[in-house]
């Protein structure tokens, strides 16, 4: 099982980043997915879900309208498009799928500075 995560980087304020997120090694299109984050010293936080099938996106309120979660199962890989970056969005992001069981992958840091 692999959740690589790739498209982090260093942002200005106000900068877009589209984060992707490639899934082998299991049923892809059967597992709910998600997007975490933790901010150094920091809790890990969910950022943003979406369902085996593509719907019901949620998201945290300090995302709410500048990020959005999409998926392609036909190519098993899960997005996170983010706009309107802030300094407080700078964190390593994670991706997880679960369904009975729960895969990570490794994180990819994204940094939002002047």
């Amino acid at each position: 099982v692999q959740l690589v995560e790739s498209g982090g980087g260093l942002v200005q304020p106000g900068g877009s980043l589209r984060l992707s997120c490639a899934a082998s090694g299991f049923t892809f299109s059967s597992y709910h997915m998600s997007w975490y984050r933790q901010a150094p010293g920091k809790e890990r936080e969910l950022v943003a879900a979406i369902t085996d099938v593509g719907d019901m996106p949620n998201y945290a309120y300090s995302v709410k309208g500048r990020f959005t979660i999409s998926r392609d199962n036909a190519k098993n890989m899960v997005y996170l498009q983010m706009n309107s970056l802030k300094p407080e969005d700078t964190a390593v992001y994670y991706c997880n799928a679960i369904r009975l069981v729960s895969y990570w992958g490794q994180g990819t840091q994204v940094t939002v500075s002047s």
